[in-house]
């Protein structure tokens, strides 16, 4: 038995080392090999999963202990997952970032856990950036640029941006992505999609295979580079009538899918406070701007930017003008709203800013919420169900409903994880990009404004007097439609007017001055 042992040892210790040998030879980090990658996550899964099924065996549902217990497993499960992502990078940072981003859909442990993940991206180093343009380009830096900043501007978890100066004098931001990302993607989706499959058995109240839906569809058109420098040219013709909005143009003759060359553009973030009081940027006008781009994109056009997280979104005072601009970057990701998608999506926030409770429920099951619709009207506005029905346009936000609305996303999982398998996959990137907007207008301060609410409400009117254009098939009908739809934006004209007259400093002077004279 010893010497069969003995055997099985040496025959082993020969395999590994040979193993070593070869991967030493050929040069490979073990984190490029599936089975590491798949190894890791199936660990941190088995421990994450082991940890609920047992820390809660000796407390009482519902009691305190119970709620504190279950802080604790959820801040040091979303650590694990947030080291995971680090760990096999790539497609796995990409799907930390978007559930970091659901903040009003997910408990706060891991949300905020998870954000960090947009400042912990990998670096690819100069050498392989270089592989990639020459492979990609067919020339070297030298001959392309006359300088390019080894240092990136930033790094994400597909792709760094550098900035370069072409010989033309042109400064500009390349886009590189990350060599390996490509051929791990396809493998990496493999691997989560197994493992929520697991996960899901374990506990069927998870039901979280739309984040695999979702990555699977949106992967291969965030990996093209080429496309997204189609989104940008289209998203710019498209709100080109906004003059305060800059999307930097693309240098055709320099971009592949794997490499994008663009107008280099400066600005500071659009959640730094800092950066615009130092350059005199009024915060409520950026973010009244940010919600009329935001409203055209989603209701009018139905084609949505859907990453709008801090770095994509930056400000600054045009070069030339003086003026205060929105610059928009990465365009990799855009949701495409089908036209009845959109309409019944309008008719809802309609109902919401309204109070209209039967308009809500009936567009709410439209957009296949079911009898859950309480829920997703909450998960749509993060407001409260007092506020809806009280029409969110109508009531301002307050800390103690913010927290109320963040904890019920603890207490409500299931039903939440039901939800988002239940509503269109339009719906999904939809709730997100909201997600991520209310966050900068709750870091901006001017969350719930009524011009936001008067913005959206605008462009309703617009988008369903278009529709119902398309649709109308006589010219007087056009006519009449055209007619309600003057009527209607005039009406919320005169009630912007009024706000305004409300909040003015010569309304604070004739009250004063009556007062002075009774």
């Amino acid at each position: 038995m010893a010497a069969r042992l003995l055997k099985v040892s040496s025959l082993a210790t020969a395999v590994l080392a040979s193993s070593g040998f070869y991967l030493h030879s050929r040069q490979l980090d073990l984190n490029d090999l599936s089975v590491v990658r798949f190894g890791r996550a199936a660990a941190v899964t088995a421990v994450i999963s082991y940890d609920y099924l047992t820390a809660f065996k000796h407390v009482d549902y519902g009691t305190e202990e119970y709620w504190a217990l279950k802080s604790k497993v959820h801040l040091r499960s979303a650590e694990r997952l947030r080291d995971l992502c680090c760990a096999n990078r790539g497609t796995f940072i990409k799907v930390g970032q978007h559930l970091g981003a659901l903040d009003y859909l997910l408990p706060e442990e891991y949300t905020s856990t998870l954000k960090v993940l947009h400042s912990r991206a990998p670096q690819s180093s100069m050498e392989e950036i270089q592989q990639v343009i020459r492979e990609d380009l067919g020339k070297e830096l030298s001959e392309l640029f006359v300088s390019f900043e080894t240092t990136p501007q930033g790094a994400a978890s597909l792709a760094q941006v550098h900035k370069a100066v072409l010989h033309d004098g042109r400064t500009v931001a390349v886009k590189v992505q990350h060599p390996k990302v490509q051929r791990q993607s396809s493998k990496d989706i493999m691997v989560i999609e197994v493992l929520l499959k697991a996960v899901h058995w374990l506990f069927p109240d998870f039901a979280f295979m739309w984040l695999v839906e979702e990555a699977k569809k949106n992967m291969p058109l965030e990996l093209d580079f080429l496309n997204e420098g189609q989104n940008a040219e289209r998203v710019a013709d498209m709100l080109s009538h906004f003059p305060f909005l800059k999307v930097p143009a693309i240098h055709w003759d320099l971009s592949t899918k794997r490499i994008l060359t663009m107008e280099f553009a400066e600005g500071g973030q659009v959640n730094d406070r800092g950066y615009m009081e130092k350059h005199n940027i009024n915060v409520n006008e950026i973010s009244e701007n940010l919600g009329k781009m935001y409203s055209e994109m989603i209701f009018v056009h139905g084609f949505v930017h859907c990453d709008p997280h801090p770095g994509n979104v930056l400000v600054r005072k045009c070069p030339r003008s003086q003026k205060t601009e929105i610059v928009l970057l990465d365009h990799g990701l855009y949701q495409v709203l089908q036209p009845d998608f959109r309409m019944d999506y309008c008719r809802l926030w309609m109902s919401l800013i309204r109070g209209d409770m039967s308009g809500l429920e009936r567009y709410s099951r439209r957009l296949g919420a079911g009898d859950l619709y309480p829920l997703f009207a909450c998960v749509l506005t993060a407001r409260s169900w007092t506020s809806v029905n009280a029409g969110i346009g109508s009531v301002p936000v307050t800390h103690a409903e913010d927290v109320e609305i963040r904890t019920n996303a603890a207490l409500y999982l299931p039903q939440i994880s039901e939800l988002l398998n239940r509503v269109p996959r339009q719906m999904l990137l939809l709730l997100k990009t909201n997600d991520l907007l209310r966050g900068i207008e709750t870091t901006l301060q001017t969350r719930a404004s009524s011009s936001s609410f008067i913005n959206m409400s605008r462009c309703c009117i617009r988008a369903i007097a278009r529709h119902k254009r398309s649709k109308a098939r006589s010219r007087r009908r056009r006519l009449q439609i055209s007619l309600a739809e003057s009527l209607s934006l005039w009406r919320l004209s005169m009630y912007e007017f009024f706000l305004w007259l409300r909040g003015s400093t010569v309304v604070s002077w004739l009250k004063t001055l009556l007062v002075f004279l009774h």
